[in-house]
């Protein structure tokens, strides 16, 4: 009997703009560059398929450091504060889809070609993640926000939890083909994970991580919330 709860995204469309791309690149359209850039990003286009999963849980205990997610016990102080009152939390993974990384990509080797794919993925990713965060709205509407094992500080969600976040969602590779390593890396390298739940604060993992030059930061550092929660 299938898991009701538990919904697989496998026909997501790659949706880019050409545009778009070549400006996040800095390449001018019609030079030889910018061609060359768009012969590979429509050969990609072609096998891309974003994929994610997402799974209703309910949580069923916790303890100052833990939580308890339908049997799977989870340790962070940070996630067990955002969810000292939430019942019900959205487990989930995306990913650019395996087929990007099974294309046969010319001169692999050269820097500025693994550059362009891993841009390319980047984008087939942004894909996944949008149709992920529209159907959380249907299911789920209202404010809310997520967290990642090993985003942001090191303290705050280790990246170990990755390995009973994947046991939570169950079968991962099998139904969209991203997979965990013994390193805790997730392939394909363009796959994010996860817990996403309602929330009336505004919380981004980056509120509590100290890397000033991260690239992907999208919070200043909540030197409070930091103290609180980190100490």
């Amino acid at each position: 009997m299938s898991d009701t709860r538990l919904h697989s995204l496998t026909a997501i469309p790659f949706a880019y703009e050409e545009s778009a791309l070549l400006g996040k690149l800095r390449l001018t359209a019609g030079t030889a560059d910018a061609e060359e850039f768009l012969a590979l990003l429509r050969r990609a286009a072609a096998v891309a398929r974003p994929k994610a999963l997402l799974k209703e849980c309910f949580v069923e205990a916790r303890t100052d450091e833990t939580v308890t997610i339908e049997g799977i016990t989870f340790t962070s102080r940070t996630l067990t504060a955002n969810l000292a009152s939430v019942h019900r939390v959205f487990a989930y993974v995306a990913t650019c889809g395996h087929e990007l990384d099974e294309l046969p990509w010319e001169d692999p080797d050269d820097p500025l070609i693994q550059f362009w794919r891993d841009e390319i993925k980047a984008a087939a990713l942004r894909s996944a993640r949008q149709h992920l965060d529209g159907l959380f709205q249907q299911l789920m509407p209202g404010k809310s926000a997520s967290m990642s094992p090993g985003s942001g500080d090191a303290r705050l969600w280790p990246i170990t939890q990755q390995v009973p976040l994947f046991r939570l969602l169950g079968d991962v590779s099998g139904l969209i083909g991203a997979r965990l390593t013994e390193s805790l890396l997730m392939l394909p390298n363009k796959t994010v994970s996860g817990l996403r739940f309602l929330t009336a604060s505004d919380f981004r993992s980056c509120q509590l991580c100290r890397r000033e030059a991260c690239p992907n930061r999208s919070a200043p550092l909540d030197e409070a919330r930091y103290a609180a929660l980190m100490r």
